[in-house]
């Protein structure tokens, strides 16, 4: 299989395995939505990782088969393009990208579907689809933006460039740089400490912030005391503020 799901400590790792490159093909992309899904039902997996290797994140779509196809071909297949990353997006956990070596095109744009990102320091992003005579597909000129503001992502769709790791975390692209060695082991350590946290509530805190960077701030505050008021129904809620009285903030044990 071209993508994998590995689960360990409440942690659901997305695994890329398409060598040399991690190329997205219709299959990969196919995949990823399966299992992507597959992470949102499962209790077993409180936080996700998506990782492609010590040596590559993923390197973008893939061209060889992009080339064969036409306009009525694409327009078929775009949907099912967006929906497998969208898949990744609608997680209702937290997600973090281990990011190693190349993230470009659909690879950045997988990135982009994180809710964090740590990169090692030898990573290079970007959004060469200019190069190609086309514009991202797969989220790119959304989320892109979103994240970083719309300058500098029409600096990087227009013109195509690859990014450093310093670069990408000085505009925000990324969150965290560390060594090549360490970004599977950090990432798995931010996503393990949130799978021991309160699973509705987190789900909660996810789906208000992404609502209401999309939408005006009275409909994401409906949306945010909606949540709000009904984690007062769970179980979580009542241990959490049990043992803030009892014992002090940071040490309840949540279910």
């Amino acid at each position: 299989m071209t993508v994998s799901l590995e689960v360990a400590e409440g942690v659901g790792t997305l695994r890329l395995d398409r060598p040399p490159m991690n190329a997205l093909d219709i299959a990969t992309q196919d995949r990823l939505k399966e299992l992507a899904e597959e992470a949102t039902r499962r209790d077993d997996v409180r936080a996700v990782v998506i990782y492609g290797g010590e040596r590559v994140f993923a390197a973008g779509a893939d061209i060889k088969e992009m080339q064969n196809m036409d306009h009525a071909g694409m327009v078929l297949r775009s949907r099912a393009l967006q929906d497998s990353f969208t898949a990744v997006a609608r997680i209702p956990k937290p997600v973090v990208a281990a990011i190693t070596g190349y993230a470009l095109g659909g690879g950045c744009e997988l990135a982009l579907c994180a809710d964090f990102r740590i990169a090692a320091d030898n990573a290079k992003l970007g959004q060469p689809e200019i190069l190609l005579g086309l514009i991202p597909g797969a989220g790119g000129t959304q989320r892109l933006p979103r994240l970083v503001g719309p300058s500098k992502a029409k600096d990087l769709i227009f013109t195509g460039r690859q990014v450093k790791a310093d670069e990408a975390l000085a505009i925000g692209l990324v969150d965290r740089v560390v060594p090549a060695a360490e970004v599977y082991e950090q990432a798995h350590a931010w996503a393990a400490k949130l799978a021991q946290g309160p699973a509705i509530a987190l789900r909660a805190a996810k789906e208000s912030v992404d609502t209401g960077v999309e939408t005006d701030i009275d409909t994401g505050l409906a949306v945010e005391r909606n949540w709000f008021a009904g984690l007062f129904a769970t179980e979580d809620r009542e241990r959490g503020m049990r043992s803030f009285v009892e014992e002090g903030p940071g040490k309840a044990k949540f279910v």
